[in-house]
């Protein structure tokens, strides 16, 4: 098992990182990075971090079954080296080639803005449709550019925003819980916060060996490491030892580990009572931590801590925090993950499907 970096490696990195950063990243002041290292001498027992395993190239990999996995990623490769707006109208062209061969998640993602705002004109919700599709085809090559884009590259288009927010929460000795979207951009705003600060995230493997090795990889150039998706206690641990975590709170993860409460326009979605979970078991603050669009290219905007998880009331405390959550959406609803069936899980007395 890959023990994890140090604190003190990670608040190296994370200093240099942000002395050669560009402007808009290196935003933390270097006395910041000193008082947490200062904070991370403090003596206390240590016990590795149960990280989820780097998986190995192997000769496995030119076996026949991964020529197309070969092929598909060969030809995202070389498309992620074209300039960004070259790269931009083939998404406007791939997003086209989605309309017809993936009607079914058209039609969830249609269904999503429906539930979500039935305030909205139908003229306005077909019009993010037509925008979110645009926005998901360009996630495909974003995830080619969050996981190979030389590092000079992805600073030459990203901005964080907020990071003092996190660095405050750090310096005082508490790990940050960073609530984060299912943005489509995701992988390039993974990749981003990384070079603001190095964090820790939940990962879940692939199916597909090469696409795992490739996909775990991609996601940890600029970032610490990664714990297994079913490995609560280690999140917890990496909180509890000042690290900077990611979690995603907007997942629809069934009836035993959700209560119902309102989402948009839909009174009852499962919403994970796993969020409070984390933010009461552990030393730490949660932050909302969201992936963006900006002029210059991609912006990760940082929140300031978020108090009212700690209410002892869990519907009151979800109901607020997807408030909040939809309230990030609708800054750009366009570039949210509607093809996935957010309200799927149905309560007891409601069981009839919202997409047939």
């Amino acid at each position: 098992m890959d023990k994890p970096e140090t604190n003190n490696n990670t608040v190296q990195k994370a200093q240099s990182d942000r002395t050669s950063a560009d402007p808009e990243i290196k935003k933390a002041d270097v006395s910041d990075a000193a008082a947490i290292e200062k904070n991370s001498k403090q003596p206390k027992p240590y016990k590795p971090v149960k990280t989820v395993m780097a998986p190995s190239f192997t000769a496995a990999f030119f076996h026949p079954r991964y020529w197309g996995v070969w092929s598909g990623a060969a030809l995202l490769y070389v498309i992620t080296w074209l300039p960004l707006p070259i790269i931009k109208l083939l998404a406007r062209i791939v997003a086209k080639v989605i309309a017809v061969v993936v009607p079914k998640r058209i039609q969830i993602a249609r269904k999503n803005l429906q539930l979500c705002y039935p305030e909205w004109s139908p003229e306005k919700r077909e019009k993010v449709l037509k925008d979110n599709v645009f926005r998901t085809s360009m996630g495909l090559f974003e995830t080619g550019m969050g996981w190979w884009w030389p590092e000079w590259r992805v600073r030459r288009v990203a901005e964080v925003e907020g990071l003092d927010n996190a660095l405050k929460v750090l310096t005082s000795g508490k790990g940050v819980f960073g609530l984060t979207l299912h943005n489509v951009n995701l992988e390039m705003g993974c990749r981003i916060i990384g070079y603001a600060y190095p964090c820790v995230a939940f990962y879940r493997k692939h199916n597909n060996k090469l696409i795992d090795y490739m996909q775990y990889h991609g996601r940890n150039r600029s970032n610490k490491y990664m714990i297994d998706k079913r490995n609560a206690k280690a999140l917890i641990q990496a909180m509890n030892e000042n690290e900077f975590c990611l979690y995603f709170p907007d997942q629809d993860y069934g009836k035993s580990t959700s209560i119902f409460v309102p989402f948009g326009g839909v009174a009852k979605t499962a919403t994970t009572t796993a969020t409070l979970m984390f933010a009461n078991r552990a030393n730490c603050v949660p932050l909302m931590v969201v992936s963006q669009y900006s002029k210059k290219g991609y912006k990760v905007k940082i929140g300031k801590p978020i108090d009212y998880l700690a209410d002892k009331d869990q519907e009151v405390a979800l109901t607020k925090l997807n408030e909040d959550v939809l309230t990030i959406v609708n800054e750009q609803p366009d570039s949210y993950l509607w093809m996935h069936k957010r309200f799927k899980t149905r309560p007891e007395d409601q069981p009839e499907s919202l997409y047939k």
